[in-house]
């Protein structure tokens, strides 16, 4: 009987028990239909943040699976590490028990370009933006923005949050999660950048990260 009620509980805690799509641990092994017990529709309202207004999210016309979400989760790797699904378009920031927080990305063609283990050396809420040279080429109206940087902003390409990856060695990988304005490039592959989230979502994610080696980042294609 105790069991049974555990069980209810659980089904009353869900707020939205929805069908999820199969996914693969880093090492390749496919796991088991990913499960939602919670979901934040509700988390993407208008947010004033350090002096900036945040507008909120039309989020009824972003698909329902690309919401920030509660989902099961099977993986060797500990609470804390950050896994990054590029071709599914998901980062999950790993939970204890067999569960992670789950969020919707946009790729770029960094983020198709990149794949290994990183950590998150540096985080930084409302980032400057420096365009790499290369994009500079292609796009001559952000070439000022390649030594001096755009500063902060509500256009500003990186949001509201930036995390900044570096490898084992200690050097920068180039390879950025950070918000984006563009709320409509998530579940897409955007035409430049790294792994962006919305903002309301990077703002959650930077929350629950802290900064150092032991914030392990795997990126998967």
């Amino acid at each position: 009987m105790r069991f049974r009620n555990s069980m209810l509980a659980f089904g009353l805690l869900a707020t939205a028990a929805l069908a999820g799509c199969s996914t693969t641990t880093p090492g390749g092994t496919e796991v088991a239909t990913v499960t939602t017990s919670q979901i934040f529709t509700d988390s993407y309202g208008s947010i004033k943040d350090a002096g900036y207004t945040l507008p909120a999210i039309p989020i009824s016309r972003v698909d329902k699976k690309f919401h920030r979400q509660i989902v099961s989760y099977s993986t060797t790797e500990r609470p804390g590490t950050i896994i990054v699904n590029t071709r599914e378009r998901f980062l999950y920031y790993i939970l204890p028990n067999g569960r992670a927080v789950r969020y919707g990305i946009g790729v770029g063609k960094q983020g198709f370009a990149w794949s290994g283990t990183a950590y998150v050396a540096w985080k930084q809420e409302w980032p400057n933006w420096h365009p790499p040279k290369e994009m500079a080429v292609r796009r001559p109206d952000v070439a000022k923005y390649v030594e001096d940087g755009m500063g902060p902003g509500l256009s500003n390409p990186l949001g509201a949050r930036a995390m900044y990856l570096f490898n084992e060695k200690g050097q920068d990988t180039l390879f950025r999660l950070h918000g984006t304005p563009e709320w409509a490039s998530i579940g897409t592959a955007a035409s430049s950048g790294c792994i962006r989230l919305m903002n309301q979502d990077i703002i959650d994610l930077y929350s629950r990260v802290r900064p150092g080696r032991n914030t392990k980042v795997v990126v998967i294609q």
